[in-house]
């Protein structure tokens, strides 16, 4: 029997992919526990509708200022310290937040900070594989923590089904800060053997420099990309719960248990996105182009199909689909900047425009549901769709990468 073997580039890009996917699904499982617990907190009179709304917009807007600021950080200190006091700082938060949520201020403030150092993983990780993986393993290799990022969804639903809301914010803080030891270690060991380096790109010197090289690889069209979808990612996938319970009519916990397995098949969207993207040629355009018009057509089912199970199949194609956009945004475009230097800054900019607008838009959807209705949200969602494929149409030819 020939045995097989594996290269060291890629048994490289293999470890230090899983401990970026274990590292980031710790980060999702926190971020999603108030989304997926929010039914139960309102069924047990702990926190009404509006505040759940507020509380989400206070965690994306710090979250969205800590990408900003953390990301630039990220180009200059390394990696293992962003990611390891990011996750213990976060769990402390997160644990302090469920401790007093009685209490606004110090809710508003531990639930807030949460999100600011949380935002110090994602920017330096993917600048730290987009550096020290060879080009044709960074997709696949940004493949674990883009999938973590989607499957911590249904695993926060899973906590929500079987714990208590105050035991579930619990757990999650204490997997934030036992993941925080461990990378610290894992990254160590990785720096002392050479297989993470530093300081092997530089930003481009000069006045405008670096926006100069930016804007030449296109960001502004995806400055618009990470609007449109963070919208969904972040803020369709928070009011999910909600949308089960208030609008098809399902018990908290049912709705727990739904939004669980609906994320999960969600979760897949980082595996199709790539299985599409090199079907499709490595052609991004198109793969974003292809992935918004499905999207745009599942909302309108949505609006259309009352039906609970029909209702629900649509939103998961959705929001899948809405999904496999996003990760053309952060599996291939981001990781594409490493030339630049800029890698964990872009990445960090990218996430903080996306981010205040889920921010915004939180608050505004937790309003609409009482304007509009839920009805009318689900066209704003379609109207999102529809400025994705306009967005994405191939104004200029995207460069194919080897990834």
């Amino acid at each position: 029997m020939k045995r097989i073997t594996i290269s060291e580039k890629a048994r490289n890009a293999i470890m230090l992919g899983v401990m970026c996917a274990i590292a980031y699904l710790a980060v999702y499982l926190a971020r999603n526990i108030l989304s997926a617990v929010s039914p139960q907190m309102i069924e047990l009179g702990v926190l009404p509708t509006e505040k759940v709304g507020t509380l989400s917009s206070a965690f994306f807007i710090t979250y969205a200022i800590g990408q900003l600021i953390n990301g630039s950080i990220g180009d200059k200190i390394k990696t293992k310290y962003m990611i390891c006091f990011g996750l213990a700082l976060a769990g402390v938060c997160n644990l302090l937040f469920a401790w007093f949520v009685h209490l606004p201020l110090a809710a508003y403030a531990a639930y807030g900070m949460t999100g600011f150092f949380l935002a110090m993983i994602y920017g330096p990780m993917v600048k730290l594989v987009a550096e020290n993986i060879d080009p044709i393993y960074v997709a696949r290799c940004s493949l674990g923590y883009n999938f973590s990022s989607f499957f911590g969804s249904p695993l926060a639903g899973l906590l929500a089904v079987n714990l208590t809301w105050n035991t579930a914010f619990s757990v999650s803080s204490a997997v934030l800060i036992i993941m925080a030891v461990i990378c610290f270690t894992v990254f160590h060991q990785m720096e002392r053997h050479g297989i993470i380096r530093y300081g092997q790109y530089r930003k481009p010197k000069g006045s405008g420099g670096g926006v100069k090289v930016l804007i030449k690889h296109r960001i502004i069209k995806f400055i618009f990309i990470s609007i449109i979808t963070g919208v969904v990612r972040t803020t369709v996938v928070f009011w999910l719960p909600t949308y089960l319970s208030q609008h098809l009519g399902f018990a908290s916990d049912t709705a727990a248990l739904l939004f669980t397995v609906s994320t999960l098949i969600i979760s897949a969207a980082a595996f199709l996105a790539i299985f599409i993207y090199e079907r499709l040629n490595r052609n991004i355009d198109t793969t974003l182009l292809l992935s918004f018009s499905v999207a745009a057509v599942a909302f309108l089912l949505v609006y259309l199909l009352p039906h609970p199970a029909a209702n629900i199949a649509c939103m998961i194609v959705a929001i899948t689909s809405s999904n496999c956009a996003a990760s053309m945004l952060w599996n291939i475009y981001c990781p594409s900047l490493r030339d630049t230097g800029m890698v964990s800054g872009a990445t960090g900019f990218l996430d903080f425009v996306g981010y205040m607008s889920a921010a915004i838009s939180s608050t505004l959807f937790a309003e609409a549901t009482t304007t509009i209705g839920w009805g009318g949200l689900i066209l704003v969602w379609l109207a999102l769709m529809l400025a994705g494929i306009v967005v994405s149409l191939p104004y200029h030819k995207f460069k194919k990468t080897t990834a």
